[in-house]
């Protein structure tokens, strides 16, 4: 286990997803996926611990399923659903990881609120500070507990991603 790192906002990010985005476009053509570059590398000015989020959106995931191959073939690890139903998750570089693909059919309610948090968090730049300063902070009291990490960010990302779906549907809540 190594200490938990977050580290400053890169503009790197951006190229990276693009590359590996287009990789795993190609690899699963035969899917028409979808593809968008989520969490906090994706906003801009906002700590991230540097793994880049890949979310892909496929018609079936019994499709995905018999497609995994191909993203193994690019160095994913194929985790099944990881602890979310309906996601299939795959990541790339063991314990140095540097990308992780989050699937899911393209009816599922989660690319909606992985897309409206990021979208919040980007027009919001006050709260994605705010965010920065709780990752920090729970970072350096996490040591090398992964878990303990996301857990005290949890309650911070669920009433926020309350938040931005509404406001992404622009009503209010």
């Amino acid at each position: 286990m190594k200490k938990i790192e977050v580290v400053n906002y890169q503009e790197s990010w951006k190229q990276d997803y693009s590359t590996e985005a287009e990789q795993v476009r190609q690899a699963l053509a035969e899917l028409n996926p979808v593809l968008h570059h989520i969490g906090s590398t994706s906003v801009p000015g906002l700590v991230a611990k540097p793994v880049i989020d890949i979310l892909v959106a496929v018609e079936s995931l019994d499709a995905l399923d018999q497609q995994s191959a191909k993203l193994e073939e690019l160095g994913y690890e194929a985790k099944g659903e990881f602890g979310i139903p309906g996601r299939r998750y795959f990541r790339k570089g063991a314990d140095k990881r540097t990308h992780q693909i989050h699937a899911f059919a393209a009816s599922d309610d989660n690319i909606q609120r992985h897309l409206a948090f990021r979208d919040y968090l980007t027009a919001f730049p006050e709260i994605a500070e705010e965010y920065s300063e709780l990752k920090r902070q729970i970072a350096s009291e996490s040591g090398e507990d992964v878990e303990a990490y996301y857990a005290s960010k949890d309650e911070f990302i669920r009433h926020h991603e309350k938040k931005a779906l509404c406001w992404h549907k622009d009503v209010l809540c």
